[in-house]
C-alpha cells in the first residue's frame, strides 16, 4: 500500500506539473502576442519622425531621434525573437531572423543618412540617398512584418487585438467625456492601427483557402470594417476632434461617436468569430482567463502614466460620471463576453522535460526583453 501511495502521489505530482507548465506555456504566448500586436502597430514613424529633424536641418534633435529609432529598432528585432522562439515552424523562423538581421544591419546606416542629411539639408544627392535609405527600411520592415505574422497563430493574434481594442474604445469614450484631445487622437490612431493590421492578416489568412462559402463570410466582415465602419469612425473622431479645438464640444452628439465605437468592436468581434467557424473543438476547448491578465495589466500601465483615469473621473461632475460610467459598463459587459469566450490556447505537447526546458529559454528571453 506504501507503494502505491507513493505513486498515487507522484501521479498527482506530475499532474500539477503538467497543468503549471501548461498554464505557464499560455502566460507566455499571450505575452509575446501582446508584443506582436503593440510593437508592429505602427513601424514607420519613428524613421519619418528622424527624416523630418534631417530635413530641418535640426542637427540637436538628430541624437535624440535617432535613439529613440534604434530603441524602436531594437525592440522590433527582440518581439520577432520572441515569436520565433514559440513557433514550431522552422522555415518560417529562418525567414524573421533573417529579416530582423536585415533591419538590425540597416539600423545605423539609415542614421548616419540622416546625420549627413541634418548637416547637408540642401544637398539633392544627400536627399537622394535618405530617400533610398527610407524606402529600403521600409521594405524590410513590410518583410519582417510578414514574417512575423506567418509564424503566428491567427486566433491569438485576433484574440488580443479585440481585447485591445475593447480597451481602446474605453479610452476613446473617456477621452471625449473628459475633453482631453491627445488622449482621443492617440487611443483612436491605436484603433485604427489595430483595425488595418487586423483586416491585412485576416485577409492573408483567407488567401490559404480556396474561395467559397467560409472565405466569403469571413471577407464580408473584413470589407464592412475597411469600407465602411473604420471611415465612419475616423470621421467621427475628426469631428469631435473639431470640437474639443473650438471649444463647441456641447453641440456635439457623442452618442452618434459612442455607437460607431461600438461597430468597430463588434466588427473585429464578428471578424474573429468568422475566422473561427471552421475550428475542430479540440481547437475551441480551452478557455483563456483574459480578463484578469488584462485588468491586471492595465492597472498597472494606468498608475505609471501618473495621473490615472480614475483620478480625472473624480473632479468631473456627477451627471458626467454617471453617463461616462453608463457607457463603460456597457463595455465592460462585452468585455466578459469575450473573456468567457476566448478559445485560443492550444496544448500539443505533452513531453513535459522538453517543454520546461523550453520554458526556461523562454522565460530567459522575456526577462532580458523587460528589463
Amino acid at each position: 500500500t506504501d507503494k502505491a501511495e507513493r505513486s498515487n502521489a507522484l501521479n498527482v505530482a506530475i499532474d500539477g506539473m503538467c497543468k503549471k507548465t501548461r498554464d505557464l506555456r499560455r502566460q507566455l504566448r499571450k505575452a509575446i502576442i501582446d508584443h506582436i500586436s503593440d510593437s508592429f502597430l505602427d513601424t514607420t514613424v519613428p524613421l519619418l519622425v528622424l527624416i523630418e529633424a534631417a530635413k530641418n536641418g535640426r542637427e540637436k534633435e538628430i541624437k535624440e531621434y535617432a535613439a529613440i529609432f534604434r530603441e524602436h529598432t531594437s525592440r522590433l528585432v527582440e518581439v520577432a525573437n520572441l515569436a520565433c522562439s514559440l513557433s514550431t515552424n522552422e522555415d518560417g523562423t529562418k525567414i524573421v531572423q533573417m529579416a530582423a538581421n536585415h533591419i538590425e544591419t540597416l539600423c545605423p546606416q539609415v542614421i548616419n543618412a540622416a546625420l549627413a542629411l541634418a548637416a547637408r539639408p540642401k544637398s539633392q544627392v544627400v536627399k537622394s540617398n535618405m530617400e533610398m535609405y527610407r524606402s529600403t527600411w521600409e521594405n524590410h520592415i513590410r518583410v519582417l512584418t510578414e514574417a512575423v505574422d506567418d509564424i503566428t497563430s491567427i486566433d491569438d493574434f485576433l484574440a488580443v487585438s479585440e481585447s485591445h481594442i475593447l480597451e481602446d474604445v474605453n479610452r476613446c469614450i473617456v477621452a471625449l467625456r473628459e475633453q482631453d484631445a491627445e488622449g482621443l487622437d492617440r487611443a483612436a490612431g491605436a484603433i485604427r492601427g489595430r483595425a488595418a493590421r487586423v483586416a491585412h492578416i485576416v485577409a492573408g489568412e483567407m488567401d490559404n483557402y480556396e474561395p467559397g462559402a467560409y472565405t466569403e463570410g469571413v471577407m464580408m466582415h473584413v470589407q464592412h470594417l475597411t469600407r465602411a465602419v473604420i471611415p465612419e469612425f475616423i470621421s467621427q473622431v475628426n469631428i469631435a476632434l473639431e470640437s474639443l479645438s473650438k471649444n463647441t464640444v456641447h453641440l456635439f452628439d457623442d452618442n452618434q461617436f459612442v455607437d460607431i465605437s461600438k461597430k468597430v468592436y463588434d466588427t473585429i468581434h464578428n471578424i474573429r468569430c468568422s475566422v473561427m467557424m471552421i475550428r475542430t473543438p479540440e481547437e475551441l476547448e480551452d478557455v483563456s482567463d483574459l480578463e484578469d491578465e488584462h485588468d491586471a495589466r492595465s492597472r498597472t500601465s494606468v498608475q505609471t502614466e501618473g495621473k490615472t483615469d480614475r483620478a480625472k473621473m473624480t473632479q468631473l461632475p456627477e451627471a458626467e460620471k454617471e453617463k461616462i460610467a453608463e457607457q463603460v459598463a456597457d463595455f465592460k459587459k462585452v468585455k466578459s463576453k469575450l473573456d468567457a469566450e476566448i478559445e485560443i490556447w492550444d496544448d500539443t505537447s505533452n513531453d513535459i522535460i522538453v517543454l520546461a526546458k523550453r520554458m526556461c529559454v523562454i522565460m530567459m528571453e522575456m526577462t532580458d526583453f523587460t528589463r
